[in-house]
């Protein structure tokens, strides 16, 4: 074996590729290795692989195959570095020596980055699909051409706010590739100031929209203004192009930064950017018909799976450039979002945002856990649910403000005097306020993680309902032989123990009904699950029904009535409309059971 790295660019046929190779440095060689491999391969049956004494079962599952596309993490590659793609002119500064393609070019790659960010979102690799652009990874290149400097440095704030996110709310269990950056520059000087770099530009154009709008006997051009291309005719609408796409990054980072802001105190701001920022997707939208019509070349191909509004292919992207920093996995295929189904992305992330946004920060438990529930039907993003965790768990507090015990107390219809009482530093009292801590996280995660997390989840509440239980008896005795509830610390115990139990079979209730969203269970398994809804509801409801009974009879106490009225005692007959949905579930649960049971049977 020679002392020093031994390299074939070979193609499959064993021809040597017209790729350009890596030059050699002071401590690398580069030598033909074909002659070894065709031998190699010649003495090598099917299934056998040339390795050392050391080799191993795992060391087989992460082996790379050399020469096979989607082993390979080196053969697909057109430049093998970004200097060598830039000195190839793969991304030109500026993009083209015409000021109008060099506008419409422009205007492409900020379209193609949507997609990219869009498809990013959805799970791929931040590497192969926004930080693809060889523009950002040598963003000090744009300085000269204001434009897309201005756009390149908002994206690369934007994906760090992003990262920023998830990361803190540590929901991209799910999609783990999410937060990996694979070293790329994300943290860069002056990303600070972006936005005033961004604010600048957009000054600049708006003027020259203004201009354009202008007749030239009411108004002359400023001699300072020049335009942005050399047709006149295409001037105005590539001003707006531009605006609307710069005006919408603009907003959609102050969404984001406003929503990071404790206490929820940023939302009402964030919902005035999100409407400006669906504003902005409208004109972007609208704007497609304009870039087209600008070249009489048409593009090749359907238009709806173009990744840019105007239909041509982006200049300086390399998905593939990025591929080796996530060795030593395999490379990903990465297939970028139309453009239009990017923009349907945004709009549906923004509206779900919106929810967020408009959500009253209830500090009652059973309007919050309706709320998380009912939100994740629309089937959030993994950013829109990652905002929504923070906004609700932040600093070990609801909302960053109502500690979870004073939750608790809230939710066990105990007395608002109690929230404050020394028991809340008992640790079975503590962990109860982890396990509600978490089960907000874990509602915030995806319908199969949550599932999966909730069946798990299931067993820490029952241990924490028997370690309050021993508490309970062991300062107590047993509950049937204590007194009335003039002792304060028996009567949290006796609320908190109640509500535990109610807690723990909605848990049990939602770990069920998310088997039918996922779509898990087979025909032959329908009876049995919905003989267990039945249980499972039996129990809710009766536990429910019992919280109610306690929350009516603390009320009627701190209303100080000396003697029940006759529609006092009408409104306590009757059952709370809480417990008459859930006998509705049970009845329709008790039905289908007995339907799928006689269809067996049949």
């Amino acid at each position: 074996m020679a002392d020093k790295p031994v390299y074939e660019e070979a193609s499959i046929d064993g021809q040597p590729s017209k790729l350009a190779s890596i030059p050699a440095s002071d401590t690398t060689v580069w030598a033909d290795a074909s002659p070894l491999l065709q031998a190699a391969c010649a003495g090598l049956r099917d299934g056998e692989l040339i390795h050392g004494d050391n080799f191993n079962l795992f060391a087989a599952m992460s082996a790379l195959e050399i020469m096979d596309p989607k082993m390979d993490s080196g053969i697909v590659c057109t430049y093998y570095s970004i200097d060598e793609a830039i000195e190839n002119g793969a991304a030109p500064i500026p993009i083209s020596l015409d000021s109008t393609i060099d506008v419409c070019r422009t205007i492409d790659i900020m379209d193609h980055l949507l997609a990219c960010e869009a498809a990013w979102h959805k799970g791929h690799s931040v590497a192969q699909t926004v930080f693809s652009c060889i523009y950002l990874l040598r963003l000090d290149r744009t300085a000269p051409h204001a434009l897309l400097h201005s756009y390149c440095r908002i994206i690369r704030a934007t994906c760090k706010a992003v990262v920023s996110v998830v990361s803190d709310a540590r929901t991209h269990e799910e999609e783990d590739l999410f937060t990996l950056t694979y070293g790329l520059p994300l943290n860069g000087d002056g990303d600070d100031k972006c936005l005033s770099i961004l604010n600048a530009v957009e000054e600049t154009i708006s003027r020259q929209l203004r201009a354009c709008k202008a007749t030239s006997s009411k108004r002359r051009l400023p001699e300072d203004l020049e335009p942005l291309q050399s047709n006149p005719n295409l001037e105005e609408g590539f001003c707006k192009a531009l605006l609307c796409r710069l005006r919408f990054r603009k907003h959609f980072f102050h969404v984001l930064s406003c929503m990071k802001r404790p206490q929820g105190r940023g939302l009402e701001s964030a919902r005035k950017n999100i409407a400006s920022c669906l504003t902005e997707l409208e004109s972007i939208l609208k704007s497609a018909d304009f870039l087209r019509s600008c070249f009489d070349e048409s593009c090749e191909g359907d238009i709806d799976d173009k990744t840019t509004a105007s239909g041509f292919e982006p200049i300086g992207f390399d998905a593939m450039l990025n591929s080796r920093l996530s060795a030593p996995t395999p490379p990903r295929a990465i297939k970028i979002l139309s453009w239009k189904k990017a923009v349907e992305y945004f709009v549906k992330l923004l509206h779900d945002l919106d929810v967020i946004c408009s959500y009253s920060l209830d500090p009652h438990l059973e309007s919050l856990l309706r709320f998380v529930v009912q939100f994740q039907k629309s089937q959030p993003d993994l950013v829109a649910r990652s905002h929504l965790q923070l906004l609700l768990v932040q600093d070990g507090k609801l909302y960053g403000r109502d500690p979870f015990f004073a939750v608790i107390n809230k939710a066990a219809a105990l007395p608002e005097a109690t929230k404050n009482h020394d028991i809340q530093k008992n640790e079975s009292f503590l962990q109860l306020g982890m396990l509600v801590m978490n089960l907000l996280k874990i509602l915030c995660t995806n319908a199969a993680w949550q599932r999966r997390k909730l069946g798990k989840f299931l067993q820490d509440w029952r241990v924490i309902y028997v370690q309050l239980e021993l508490a309970f008896r062991n300062e107590y005795g047993e509950v049937s032989s204590s007194s009335n509830d003039e002792n304060t610390c028996m009567k949290i115990f006796q609320h908190i123990l109640l509500w535990v139990e109610e807690q723990t079979f909605w848990i049990a209730f939602r770990f069920l009904i998310l088997g039918f969203e996922l779509e898990l269970y087979s025909t032959g398994e329908y009876c049995m699950v919905y003989w267990y809804l039945y249980a499972v509801l039996i129990k809710l409801a009766e536990k429910t029904h019992l919280m109610m009974a306690v929350s009516h009879d603390t009320a009627k106490r701190k209303g100080k009535k000396k003697k029940d009225s006759p529609k006092d005692l009408a409104r306590e007959s009757r059952i709370p409309p809480a417990v008459l949905f859930l006998q509705c579930y049970i009845c329709l649960a008790e039905g289908l059971t007995m339907y799928l049971s006689r269809c067996l049977l049949l």
